[in-house]
């Protein structure tokens, strides 16, 4: 090859490498979630994994980390020991943790069973996922996390695995 067909090589491949950045922030980004999809939240008759009902009025006026997750996601199973550590770390502070499992009830008693947490868990089923839409996740996927401060308002949103460090930063904040 010539010179000239190196250069053009470099070029389109320096043309792709820059698309595939900015896509990629694009795709990843997050919304923080509306008014009336935290209405919508606190509205849904969420239940637990083992049927009962899951009273979402306890959950207001206290920093609510709604964290979207599924037993068949890796990324959402790394991330729950660090959460199940920031609920018991900050129970006393006012701050709540509720996994939000998109999953079968049977597939997330299992799960649990091997992998119990000390957070409150509910079935999100195809509305939880509808839901994690509405609250920002534009792509559909998991682990999709928001933080809902004591007022109510959405403060942050992350979509993919979490670490202990982003959340404790955005909890303290609001403490």
């Amino acid at each position: 090859m010539n010179r000239r067909q190196w250069i053009m090589i470099g070029g389109i491949s320096l043309l792709a490498l820059l698309a595939g950045v900015f896509s990629s922030q694009w795709i990843s980004q997050t919304g923080l979630a509306s008014d009336p999809s935290i209405k919508a939240f606190f509205g849904n008759p969420w239940q637990t994994p083992d049927g009962k009902s899951a009273n979402s009025e306890n959950w207001r006026a206290k920093v609510l980390v709604v964290n979207f997750w599924a037993s068949w996601c890796p990324p959402c199973v790394e991330e729950m020991p660090a959460l199940n550590k920031i609920a018991q770390e900050y129970a006393t502070k006012n701050v709540l943790i509720v996994g939000i499992g998109i999953d079968s009830p049977s597939n997330i008693r299992e799960f649990l069973k091997k992998t119990p947490v000390s957070y409150p868990i509910v079935i999100g089923g195809l509305e939880g996922s509808n839901l994690s839409k509405q609250m920002g996740n534009t792509q559909g996927a998991l682990p999709f996390t928001v933080i809902i401060n004591s007022k109510g308002k959405s403060i942050y949103s992350k979509l993919g695995k979490i670490s202990e460090e982003e959340l404790r930063k955005v909890i303290n904040s609001e403490l």
